[in-house]
């Protein structure tokens, strides 16, 4: 059973553990792994930010850098640039709070300024000395999440002798660094970083044993979505349409939705409070049922 928790943002507490909640994802970038390129166009951006919310997600998180392996990164004025418009309009748009997925300060510091409520920083708080005091100063939410190395480094990382002993070190090292900089416990949100420096059976070992997480004392986001992890046995079982020698893309993302709704069930049955996800409808579906196979 989840332990319950409220998550207080800067215009309202959300309940985190007796729901799973579903963070719906809005790629504001050309190069995304999954969806890079179809919400770069702004209008399409804004459009699809409403149906995120109509489709069931609790929360969006718009990202204008991809962090994929091989990405680049972009200049803060891009990032800037991608995500502003996105957010002021998302937030006079929808009812449910914006996350933004950055980890630059200045970057949090005006999307909170725009109205976004959370900050998701794939770097835990290792990236930008300055990011601590912007989430404690705006009240934000903060997802803390781990990673390993430098941006430039983040998936060229060495293999891990005992993942679970080492991601649960990082995120508490994250919590410590928030709490020491003031940041309330109530706005902290954990995040194991799945694919992110970890082959892919580490980042298997680490879902399996995701409720360790908990005796951190903070909600678990997971964020598997058609990561590269699923992708050696997703990629073997996508179908080949007659006369085809290689699955298309529409036939891989298809195998990728299919690996992600297992992982999304398999976290919420080992504790996650919150999946992050690109196909919200469908997970709000998983989450539902799985909720209440937990609670029968």
């Amino acid at each position: 059973m989840r332990q319950h928790y409220t998550w207080k943002l800067p215009r309202r507490v959300l309940s985190l553990g007796e729901r799973t909640s579903v963070m719906g994802i809005l790629n504001v970038t050309p190069d995304s792994f999954s969806d890079g390129g179809i919400y770069f166009d702004r209008e399409k951006a804004i459009a699809r930010a409403k149906d995120i919310e109509q489709e069931g997600a609790d929360i969006i998180d718009i990202g204008g850098e991809s962090t994929r392996p091989g990405s680049e990164p972009v200049s803060e004025e891009e990032e800037l640039r991608r995500i502003l418009p996105v957010i002021e309009a998302a937030v006079r748009t929808v009812n449910i709070p914006v996350s933004v997925d950055t980890y630059r300060a200045n970057v949090a510091r005006r999307a909170l300024a725009a109205g976004a409520e959370i900050v998701n920083d794939i770097s835990g708080f290792r990236f930008d000395d300055n990011m601590p005091r912007v989430v404690k100063d705006s009240r934000a939410g903060v997802v803390l999440m781990h990673s390993r190395g430098s941006r430039e480094t983040l998936h060229k990382q060495s293999r891990m002798e005992d993942p679970v002993r080492e991601v649960t070190d990082g995120l508490f090292s994250s919590a410590q660094n928030a709490r020491t900089a003031d940041v309330s416990s109530h706005a902290i949100v954990i995040d194991p970083g799945i694919g992110f420096g970890k082959a892919s059976d580490e980042s298997f070992k680490v879902l399996k044993n995701l409720n360790g997480f908990s005796k951190l004392g903070y909600p678990i986001l997971i964020g598997t979505s058609r990561k590269s992890f699923i992708r050696p046995i997703t990629h073997e079982r996508s179908e080949c349409k007659p006369g085809r020698a290689q699955p298309s893309r529409v036939d891989i993302v298809e195998a990728h939705n299919w690996g992600t709704a297992a992982t999304v069930v398999t976290a919420i049955l080992n504790g996650a409070h919150i999946v992050r996800v690109h196909d919200v409808r469908q997970a709000r579906v998983l989450a539902d049922v799985t909720d209440r196979i937990v609670l029968a």
